[in-house]
């Protein structure tokens, strides 16, 4: 994350302009404000104070300056100097330990931060709070307020900030093409995605996230898999819903038809001579070997039906469909007298 522009300042901010920054962003983003928005504010109000954490302590600044977020919370430096530096850093009476920072409570810096004081004061907070900013009577009020992390609703007893009305932007779709044998055993695909958060004012700052997608066996094509709210944000805008859709790659062996696996045998003249009890063999999708004896192919529509080696059924993977054998019987021209 890029801290200095989630907290809208220049890497050279003061200690005082920084703490300034914070407390206008908090106060912003506090998820006990935005009562139509909550989820994204509390996802601001966390990068807010996990930013702030960061900058307003020197010897975080200074690795996060360095090494960036990754060096900040436990990942190396590429170069044996930028190692060298990072260990000298933060050093034991037992020689170099690997520093890794682990953000605390948003609530708990927000607390240290405004102190007892009301910072809502005079803003129609409703009951339990005085007028002009004082505190809560019986105990602070941020203790008062914060049951748990964002558990309560500072606004359920008085009136909302008027919001404009946000939009939320159409769903981006992109299509996931997996392999039969994907679809038949279940797997896991990890997508990495970057997107943009927006802040009120207009700016945007890049995130990257990691989407672990959990392909279920039996998943047919056409199949949606959701991630709310996952598209770039824009001001006023809410972000997209990220769907992908599952289609099938073609299989060199096998067709799909509904939950049933096809699959075409050729047959020569002199195979076909070696009927009934000729054998064929197949591997299945698992990898499994299946030694079927096929008694009657000579009628052009005969199907083998093995009974359960077709797909899984995905509201219920122990059951599975049929494998269906359909065969191509060759047969020799006939000269004629």
């Amino acid at each position: 994350m890029d801290y200095y522009g989630i907290l809208e300042v220049d890497k050279n901010v003061s200690e005082e302009e920084l703490k300034k920054a914070y407390r206008k962003l908090a106060m912003k983003w506090h998820p006990d404000k935005n009562p139509t928005n909550k989820k994204e504010a509390e996802i601001r109000f966390k990068q807010i104070s996990e930013a702030y954490e960061v900058l307003s302590d020197p010897q975080k600044r200074e690795v996060y300056d360095m090494y960036g977020e990754g060096g900040l919370k436990g990942g190396m430096p590429t170069r044996d100097e930028g190692m060298a530096g990072m260990a000298s850093f933060f050093r034991t009476g037992d020689g170099p330990q690997p520093f890794r920072f682990n953000p605390r409570n948003a609530n708990n810096i927000f607390a240290e931060v405004f102190g007892n004081s009301n910072p809502f004061g005079g803003m129609g907070m409703g009951r339990g709070f005085g007028c002009g900013g004082r505190g809560m009577r019986g105990g602070s009020w941020v203790s008062r307020s914060f049951g748990g992390m964002f558990g309560n609703d500072m606004f359920r007893e008085g009136r909302p900030m008027n919001e404009a009305p946000r939009r939320k932007a159409p769903p981006i779709q992109n299509t996931l093409l997996c392999s039969l044998e994907e679809l038949y055993k279940g797997s896991t695909r990890k997508m990495k995605i970057s997107r943009e958060i927006a802040h009120a004012s207009g700016r945007v700052f890049p995130v990257e996230e990691i989407l672990n997608i959990e392909i279920q066996p039996g998943w047919k094509k056409g199949t949606k898999i959701t991630f709310p709210e996952k598209g770039n944000e824009q001001p006023n805008i809410i972000a997209a819903d990220l769907v992908f859709i599952i289609d099938e790659k073609p299989h060199s062996i096998f067709t799909r038809v509904g939950n049933d696996l096809v699959v075409t045998q050729k047959i020569s003249p002199t195979e076909a001579e070696a009927l009934p009890g000729y054998t064929i063999q197949l591997t299945t999708l698992d990898g499994r070997g299946l030694n079927i004896a096929i008694n009657n192919a000579t009628d052009p529509d005969y199907e083998e039906v093995v009974t359960g080696e077709g797909m899984p059924i995905s509201k219920d993977p122990s059951k599975k469909g049929n494998l269906r054998i359909k065969f191509n019987i060759e047969i020799p021209d006939v000269v004629g007298a």
